[in-house]
This record gives C-alpha cells, structure tokens and sequence, in this order.
C-alpha cells in the first residue's frame, strides 16, 4: 500500500497547478487529488478564504504544497495578478483545471440580464481569462493539461437554468476547439461532466431530489470526479483530448 501512494505520488511530481474554484466540493477534491499525485496546487475562490484556507491546511498536513488564490476569474485584472504571482514563484503553470461556477434556477421570463451575465461572465469569460493568463508558461514549458468542468445540461438543456446551459454548452465549444488549436503545443485539453452529485450543495437543500434515471443507482462523489481530473492531467492520458467524459453512472441519454 505505501509503495503505490509513493508511486501515485510521482504522477504529477514537479508539475503546478491551477483549480478554479477549490474551497468546496468538487474543486477541493480536485485539488486534494491533484496534490496527492504530487503536484503543488493553487487553491482559488472568489471570496471564501477561510474555505481554501482550510482546503489548502488538509492538503499541507497530508503532506502535500498548496497555496491559496482569492481571486474572482471574472475579472481579467485579478486573473493576471494571480497567475502572475504563481509563475513568478514557480516558473509556470502546467495544469489549469476549470471548476469555478455559480448555479442558479430561474424560469427564463424572470431571468434578468444581470443575473444571465454574472453566470456567464464566470463559466466563459473566466475560462477565457485564466487560459489565456496560463498559456504562455504552458507552452514555454513544452506542454500542459487543462480541464474545464461541464455538466449534464450542456447538452440536454434543463428547465429554469437556460443561462447555465449556454454556459456548459459554450465551455463544451472552447474545449473542443482549443484542444485542436493547442494539440501542437502538446497540451491536451477535455471536459468532464459530472452527473447527479453527492455534494454539501445538495445536502443543503431542503427537497433533496431523488437519484433519477441513473442505472449505478446512486449519485456521484466528488472524488469520483477528482479522479478522472487527476488522471487526465497525468503523463498517462497525453493523447486523451477533446473529449467529453461524463461521470454519471451511465443516465446521459444523448
């Protein structure tokens, strides 16, 4: 057992990373795992410090690097600050993995423009300014990995959430493209979706809806998630681009 966590512990060793959106659910698993193959990782949230904070002590006591980012991805100014500091300390960034989102329903007749914009300004225009931010190490440093971080709705569409399907559907887009424009650079670039979760979000509501139409029977882990994350910002999973993987027990009907 303690030789494979060694040798799981070499899969990233030396590499930086990036997680958008780290202070709960399935962006802390994602860092938690990307921190246990070995990577030093970059813990962002817009606002939640105390969250990362914790997110990023739970990966230093398990023996990993972690550093916190508090950094709202909508704006192009606080983006380039942080990735700036990350490279200055670290020469580069070689994973960015793209998790940071807001979820809200509402029926598409209330639906303010400001409240369409505020989802759409993080799911697109944040993978837009963190990608761009992170690029030019990626390539100066002969590759990368990203993974941007969709959902089931992207392509099924969802009542009451029109602004977060355009914005998963969107974030499918720039994936696909990028992963054929960046091929060249050797950094491959897919998506993963996850399905129905086990997250505190969900645990949180007061109608909890029941496990539907999913054939494993039961919801996702974040964990589950994380370690499809992990695996394709590894060596391994070089040749592993453009891509849509969900994690969803089978129930996508597409």
């Amino acid at each position: 057992m303690a030789a494979q966590k060694e040798r799981a512990a070499e899969e990233l060793a030396g590499k930086v990373a990036l997680v958008t959106g780290a202070s709960r659910n399935i962006g802390r698993a994602i860092a938690l795992a990307l921190a246990e193959a070995g990577a030093t990782v970059a813990v962002n949230a817009r606002s939640a410090k105390a969250d990362a904070d914790a997110v990023a002590d739970e990966i230093r006591a398990a023996g990993g690097k972690a550093e916190v980012y508090v950094a709202d991805i909508a704006d192009s100014k606080a983006v380039d600050a942080m990735v700036g500091d990350l490279v200055k300390r670290h020469g580069k960034v070689d994973i960015l993995v793209l998790n940071a989102s807001i979820r809200k329903e509402t029926a598409f007749i209330d639906m303010s423009y400001e409240e369409w914009r505020s989802l759409l300004s993080i799911t697109l225009d944040g993978s837009f300014f963190c990608t761009k931010a992170c690029l030019p190490s990626m390539i100066a440093a002969g590759g990368g990995s990203i993974v941007t971080l969709g959902g089931m709705t992207a392509l099924s569409g969802a009542k009451r959430r029109v602004h977060g399907s355009v914005g998963k559907h969107g974030l499918w887009g720039f994936t696909r493209a990028l992963a054929k424009e960046l091929g060249e650079h050797n950094i491959n670039v897919n998506c993963v979706a996850p399905g129905q979760m086990d997250t505190a979000r969900a645990a949180g509501r007061s109608e909890r809806a029941p496990v539907t139409n999913v054939p494993m029977g039961r919801r996702s882990s974040p964990e589950e998630v994380a370690g499809l994350v992990r695996y394709l910002c590894t060596p391994a999973a070089r040749m592993v681009s453009g891509q849509l993987i969900y994690v969803d027990g089978g129930q996508q009907q597409f």
